[in-house]
């Protein structure tokens, strides 16, 4: 009997604290915000995720609330790059900001590096986490995202304290020791993705356009220390069967790309702190592409060929993210089969600085229109599907990130204006033959 009064006490709290949780949220959605308190409260709500679940021996981020001992480098990059939104908007004080940041970068100075590169996952110990057998080194993308975060810091925390000097050079020595000119395999015209000491180029990944890895790109042309020439952007990068397009998809003209553009994180990760806002060269006009990128995924929603149970011009954004079919997925338009009802929150909401109408709508749906169902103690999670009557439960860094970072750049360009700051930057940018603007 006593055995049975106590499961039956303990099922009672689970009860009550699931329906204290649905009237938390209930009560959080039934507050009416203006659409500038509504982005302060997705970017707050956003941020906790990058500060309560950090790590907070390292300040490093993982991979998913759910993976607490796996860290990465590309999320985390991300994660570095919310502290100065986060200050900006009195979420945390300069000095905490300064004080995580100082923490992560001890400990990317310490952890495993391979050639300058650090791997896509870290233990806490600072040791590699093999992403797959063979991917077990030095992911040049993901090191990538890590740099731009960096550089983006360098130049906002920028008082000639201690601290903050100290944190600048750090950053300058962990940028000049990364060494992108190895990552050419032998001295091809090309970057490749993966080195590893045990396999060696056996991953053999090019990294070649038009995909999320413009940044690699630039930031190797750009490095004070092991630069790339230009040839390796002009035959490596934009030298692929898949780079140039200059297609109408939803009667919107596609200058570079898959067909339908691929997933909207294409035109999210390389630009947090890469301005798009003319930024030109022979091949695009940058700000162009990634509009119309995000225009073409919007209006596929909308006409929802495939009638998926919720898509609407308020309900859309197709990009990678977990998945109740397959676990996880890189949705998008086309191939069909990547588009299986499930809408991440991300997509729509990082493209508020190329579509800020439809961007906004979508943000409001999402606090209002699901009641709840979607939002969570780390804002909102990572994808929902109604077709499946599907909610995730996870929430990812490298999906929660650029949210907090794009709505920041559409309100007041922070991010953009500090990365695009740095004078190595505006070299290579410009031996890469680019036009671009220093300021949103």
């Amino acid at each position: 009997m006593k055995l049975y009064l106590r499961i039956i006490s303990v099922l009672a709290i689970i009860i009550l604290a699931i329906g204290c949780s649905k009237n938390e949220n209930k009560e959080i959605v039934e507050k009416k915000l203006s659409d500038d308190e509504l982005m302060t409260f997705v970017q707050e709500q956003t941020f906790k995720y990058f500060w309560d679940v950090a790590d907070q021996s390292s300040g490093m981020i993982p991979e998913r609330n759910t993976t607490p001992d796996i860290l990465t480098i590309g999320g985390s990059g991300f994660g570095v790059m919310t502290i100065p939104v986060a200050i900006e908007r009195k979420f945390i004080t300069r000095e905490q900001g300064l004080d995580r940041l100082l923490k992560i970068t001890d400990f990317l100075s310490k952890a495993d590096r391979y050639h300058g590169v650090w791997p896509h996952w870290l233990l806490l110990s600072g040791k590699t986490k093999p992403f797959s057998q063979k991917d077990d080194g030095g992911d040049l993308v993901e090191t990538a995202f890590m740099i731009q975060g960096l550089l983006t810091v360098q130049q906002y925390f920028n008082n000639d304290t201690e601290k903050e000097i100290q944190l600048r050079e750090v950053i300058q020595q962990l940028w000049e020791d990364v060494e992108w000119d190895w990552y050419r395999q032998n001295d091809q015209n090309v970057l490749y993705w993966h080195w590893s000491e045990n396999y060696g180029w056996d991953m053999n990944m090019q990294i070649v356009g038009f995909n999320e890895g413009l940044i690699v790109y630039v930031l190797a042309a750009s490095s004070p220390t092991h630069s790339i020439p230009a040839e390796v952007y002009h035959n490596g990068w934009t030298n692929s069967g898949h780079f140039i397009n200059g297609n109408e998809y939803e009667g919107v003209k596609l200058p570079l790309g898959y067909p339908w553009g691929g997933p909207l994180f294409f035109s999210h990760y390389s630009f947090l702190g890469l301005n798009p806002n003319g930024l030109k060269d022979q091949y695009a006009d940058y700000f162009e592409q990634n509009k119309n990128h995000s225009l073409i995924n919007y209006k596929y929603c909308v006409r929802n060929p495939k009638q998926y149970k919720g898509y609407s011009e308020k309900s859309w954004g197709l990009t990678a993210s977990d998945d109740p079919l397959v676990g996880y997925l890189a949705h998008e338009p086309y191939p069909e089969e990547n588009d299986n009802g499930t809408i991440a929150p991300t997509a729509a909401l990082s493209a508020i600085v190329y579509t800020p109408e439809e961007s906004l709508k979508a943000m409001r749906y999402f606090y209002e229109g699901l009641k709840g169902s979607l939002l969570g103690k780390y804002g909102f999670k990572d994808a929902y599907n109604l077709q499946e009557n599907w909610f995730a439960t996870d929430y990812l860094a490298i999906d929660q990130g650029p949210i907090i970072i794009m709505i920041e750049n559409y309100r007041t360009g922070l991010l953009w204006n500090n990365f695009m700051k740095n004078t190595d930057v505006h070299k290579g940018l410009e031996k890469l033959g680019f036009s671009y603007n220093t300021g949103k």
